[in-house]
């Protein structure tokens, strides 16, 4: 790991994770959460404080990056149990049925292998759990997916790696996961290759 992606991209990432349109997209998803709850790339710990503690009754942050994991701890409520799990979904390795929730916002842009860390999850969701996401990703219109992949080499390496053309709907489809409600738009005050949002639940097909 080079001294920018370790000292660096994690604050500049954060910084952009705490934008007005990201909080208020933050605000409407992460108060469904209920039980058990995982966290996908928990990050700098943005959503910890949206939970709400009445639902929640343990909150196990899954995140790779030591930087981002540094910043999440500081940013740990009280009054919200959280573990920390520091490596990637795919090598979660979480009991089976043993959550009532997955959680994932503006994550599945960075994770080298969506797929493989969506689908390796499912079999710890409890048959009545669900998947709550929002993620930014492939817009729907030719002009803005032209600059997508334009904008992406540059973009990537100073962002995480985080990529701008990743459909959505079409990793959860293929991990194995059944869309039940979506919402879609592009965020206000930010610019369409960074901004085409898909929210929604899911559950394992």
């Amino acid at each position: 790991m080079g001294f920018y992606s370790r000292y660096i991209a994690p604050g500049l990432v954060d910084c952009a994770c705490g934008t007005k349109p990201i909080a208020y997209q933050r605000r409407k998803l992460i108060p469904q959460a209920t039980g058990v709850v995982l966290e996908i790339g928990a990050g700098g710990g943005r959503n910890f404080a949206l939970y709400d503690r009445t639902k929640v009754s343990r909150l196990i942050a899954l995140e790779p990056e030591p930087g981002m994991v540094k910043r999440g701890r500081a940013r740990a409520p009280e009054g919200l149990p959280i573990d920390w799990l520091e490596r990637g979904a795919e090598n979660a390795n979480l009991p089976p049925a043993s959550l009532d929730t997955i959680v994932t916002t503006y994550t599945l842009c960075t994770i080298p292998d969506a797929v493989r860390a969506l689908a390796a999850l499912r079999p710890a969701l409890k048959p009545d759990g669900k998947l709550l996401f929002c993620e930014h990703g492939l817009a729907p219109d030719a002009e803005t997916v032209k600059w997508q992949k334009r904008i992406e080499p540059i973009w990537r390496p100073l962002a995480g790696g985080c990529h701008l053309t990743r459909d959505v709907d079409a990793m959860l489809a293929a991990s194995g996961w059944r869309v039940e409600t979506a919402e879609r738009m592009y965020l206000p005050g930010t610019p369409h290759w960074a901004g085409y949002n898909v929210w929604g639940s899911a559950r394992p097909t």
